[in-house]
């Protein structure tokens, strides 16, 4: 899996650690350049890809760059599937008809359908409120293969009234696909994010979640822990799930490779420098020791709601059971499973939730090493987020082993 990293956004919401900047044009087409070539240095490795997933920051900032970055992607790699994110106010023909033919799925960050949530959200202003929004999602239906709306629950104001509401009026909405991401907090963004919203309380989350998987179905299924499909066609957030590794390109992505985990530059000039000179970005690895990689990989093929036993035993020389015992009886025991035989394992609604608490928790130590990275960016470069405590003073990021090494 190829993951491209975009990271410029028109307005900087409180409770994201995902590595971001203010958009500015100069900057983004630079950028974007820098992008199209480390995709060549990574092409020239001899890596090759079938996917790839756009992320951000709002990849859709300047869709002309962003559809030349895909075409070369397709030149390079023979990419057939492309997903990427956007936000409710590129919802237009401006946007949409030049990805159509270029992506197979375009995921909007709504996060919220209650025009409270949104101005605490800082979104209201800049992505409209949610009558604007849910204009948005009309005009967007059917342009794309698949067309996913991204939502958040367990935020501190959001009521069971308001997440009812919004599910009906999701459902109705005829969105493809539809991904319930449970709040995550690092420990940077917790104080700006109380600040904003109010404090969480992880007490009725899992009540929330089940009021989500409940009302979606029958309409959608589940198509992992958090996300709901219609149909069986199509593609999901989380692509680790899908793909044992991938390569992150742009700054402050990650790859995943060989059981190493590599960190790329979250320095936009940094970034540049390196790209100019023909080098790689990458900041800092960390090999991960085999019980954890396997730990990591029953986590993710869980999360995609299934996991192949004989598929686990070939690829890792030892049965599910025997490489993670203490995991296995903890999930067991706790009515995780649906179905436990000598084929598989799937989960119950228990398991799907449990599965959602584990990755939120994984989400938010991968994001508490983006508020490090971040926090030791040039002064020139964290002067951008003086509002953010987590930007104040530079910090190391733990254990790792530069790449130079």
């Amino acid at each position: 899996m190829l993951y491209a990293h975009v990271p410029f956004c028109e307005v900087l919401c409180p409770y994201c650690s995902f590595n971001r900047f203010p958009h500015r044009e100069d900057k983004a087409t630079a950028y974007f350049a820098s992008l199209r070539e480390e995709m060549r240095m990574v092409a020239d490795l001899g890596y090759r890809f079938s996917s790839m997933y756009i992320g951000g920051g709002t990849p859709t900032v300047m869709v002309d760059e962003l559809v030349k970055t895909i075409r070369l992607a397709r030149e390079l790699f023979e990419i057939e599937e492309v997903s990427t994110e956007t936000n409710p106010n590129h919802l237009t023909d401006a946007v949409l008809g030049p990805l159509e033919g270029e992506v197979q799925r375009l995921s909007v960050g709504v996060q919220s359908l209650d025009d409270g949530l949104l101005r605490q959200m800082r979104r209201y202003d800049k992505y409209g409120s949610a009558a604007q929004i849910l204009r948005g999602l009309e005009a967007a239906r059917g342009r794309l293969p698949t067309f996913n709306v991204d939502m958040i629950f367990n935020l501190p104001s959001l009521t069971e009234e308001v997440l009812r509401r919004d599910l009906e009026t999701l459902i109705a909405s005829g969105a493809d696909q539809v991904t319930y991401y449970p709040l995550m907090v690092s420990p940077a963004v917790e104080g700006p994010l109380e600040k904003a919203l109010g404090r969480v309380d992880y007490a009725r989350e899992e009540q929330q979640y089940r009021l989500i998987s409940r009302t979606l179905a029958p309409s959608y299924r589940p198509t992992s822990a958090w996300a709901f499909s219609r149909s069986d066609a199509t593609m999901i957030d989380e692509y680790i799930v899908d793909h044992d590794e991938y390569v992150g390109i742009g700054s402050g992505s990650f790859s995943y490779l060989g059981g190493e985990i590599y960190a790329n530059s979250f320095s936009l000039r940094h970034y540049a420098d390196a790209i100019e000179r023909g080098h790689p970005s990458v900041d800092a690895r960390m090999r991960l020791h085999r019980r954890d990689q396997l730990r990591y990989r029953l986590m993710m093929d869980l999360f995609g709601l299934r996991l192949d036993k004989p598929a686990f035993a070939e690829k890792h020389g030892v049965s599910v059971e025997r490489a993670l015992p203490v995991e296995y009886l903890f999930l067991k025991a706790a009515g995780a499973f649906a179905r436990d035989d000598a084929e598989a394992i799937e989960l119950s609604e228990t398991g799907r939730y449990l599965l959602v608490v584990m990755m939120r928790e994984f989400f938010i130590g991968v994001n508490g090493i983006r508020d490090l990275a971040r926090a030791s960016l040039p002064e020139a470069e964290r002067a951008l987020f003086a509002d953010e405590p987590a930007c104040g003073r530079p910090m190391r990021m733990p254990q790792p082993v530069l790449a130079g090494d």
